[in-house]
């Protein structure tokens, strides 16, 4: 049940820097059918960080649930034995999850969580958390939210995870990190140059980013939790696009030092970069498959962009896109069978679509007119993406089959460049 992981990422320190403004996130379209869960008020519990108010808040998120008002609850047991399941069936709840917090001399405090169905009364599932800090009482529901999630879809929950962002007020650019729900940001770069394209490390424990550093194009590489970064490449021209190995030894990026941009592959533990495409067309926008073998990149070697890969070896590319005039700034699926990409058609503008790699089968989920930056969330179910509109910048999320949107904005600034953590980074 992956408690012992949870609880180690409780002890470890939380991001240092200021707070900045959170994410608001406004569901502007949910499934079409949504399932009924009652989320018992806890025991001994309460606050603007109530544990049942913050899992409420994440599974109504989603957009899959529809969570039953506190006031509409006949009885609020927090325990099984208190249980009266026709309580529930009356308020047409599919599930109930109740709990209760249990307090520790020291501070701490002791929490408890089940789930049961209610036409059946059967236990799906539970856990005991001891020792848990006052302090991490909102990042404990999120992961008791992620086993909920996880015990009715089936499909892990994303509620424990971060987004990165980078947001602009005027000239002034800061490159963020928050909780996937907009809370608790923490500023790890502010600058005064563009912050292009973070990417996240697959250990959760860094960013890559390009931006300026004395007057010239550079990639960084960043220590999430301690702030340092290093120099991974400043060579004369374009340097872009950062990308992890899936094994997080080295970068994929884009380089113009020899010429035309060309996809070249940096080992962090040192050495010259390797060049991966040669070609006079434009090569850009890297991203690795999960496995690690193949690079995904955007090239208009065809005469407008589209999708390519080429073996992480080198090796001859290949043309994976072919529907529309436009397919760019791929993003693999964390189990490698789709790429989410910006996709452009004439007089439709620029929209989020998602490319199935086995049945070729490309899906529009998005409106447009100005969509990009695609990214998964690490469940794969999710795209967070950046969608433009009369000068206006914001994030959005969309479901893989386009039925549930979000949109996600910081009050009077721009923001754009999201990136999803993977499973188990640090918080």
């Amino acid at each position: 049940m992956r408690v012992d992981r949870w609880l180690l990422g409780l002890l470890m320190l939380a991001l240092a820097g200021a707070a900045r403004a959170e994410l608001r996130i406004e569901i502007t379209q949910g499934a079409a059918q949504v399932i009924p869960i009652a989320v018992v008020p806890y025991a001994n519990d309460g606050g603007a960080d109530a544990i049942h108010a913050v899992i409420g808040a994440d599974l109504a998120r989603s957009g899959q649930f529809r969570v039953i008002p506190d006031e509409q609850m006949l009885s609020r047991p927090s325990e099984a034995a208190q249980v009266n399941f026709r309580d529930f069936q009356l308020v047409m709840a599919q599930y109930l999850a109740i709990g209760r917090l249990l307090p520790q001399p020291d501070g701490r405090f002791t929490a408890e969580f089940e789930l049961f169905n209610v036409a059946t009364g059967q236990r799906m599932t539970g856990a005991r958390f001891p020792g848990v800090p006052a302090a991490s009482k909102r990042r404990l529901a999120h992961h008791i939210a992620d086993l909920i999630y996880e015990a009715i879809t089936g499909v892990r929950g994303v509620f424990s995870t971060r987004v990165t962002y980078v947001t602009q007020v005027g000239d002034n650019y800061e490159l963020q990190v928050a909780d996937a729900d907009g809370h608790n940001p923490v500023t790890i770069l502010r600058s005064q140059e563009p912050i292009l394209s973070p990417s996240w490390s697959a250990d959760g424990r860094y960013l890559a980013y390009a931006t300026y550093a004395n007057r010239r194009a550079a990639i960084f590489r960043q220590d999430v939790a301690t702030g340092v970064r290093q120099l991974v490449s400043s060579f004369p021209g374009l340097n872009g696009a950062p990308a992890f190995s899936p094994d997080g030894s080295q970068i994929a990026l884009v380089l113009s030092k020899d010429g035309n941009p060309d996809i070249y592959v940096m080992n962090l533990a040192g050495g010259p970069p390797r060049r991966i495409t040669q070609h006079f067309a434009i090569d850009t926008e890297p991203t690795w498959s999960p496995d690690g073998r193949y690079i995904y990149f955007t090239s208009d070697r065809s005469g407008g962009p589209q999708i390519y890969r080429v073996p992480a070896s080198g090796g001859p590319e290949e043309r994976v896109t072919f529907e529309g005039v436009y397919n760019a700034r791929p993003a693999v699926s964390p189990d490698g069978r789709k790429i989410a990409v910006v996709h452009g058609a004439a007089g439709r503008g620029y929209r989020i679509a998602v490319f199935d790699l086995a049945s070729r089968r490309l899906d529009v989920l998005t409106d447009g007119p100005l969509d990009e930056s695609p990214c998964f969330a690490p469940n794969g179910q999710v795209i967070i993406y950046t969608t433009k509109s009369g000068g206006a910048e914001a994030l959005a999320t969309v479901s893989i089959d386009g039925a549930v949107r979000q949109r996600l904005g910081v009050s009077q600034a721009k923001v754009r460049e999201p990136g999803w953590s993977p499973f188990g980074a640090a918080p």
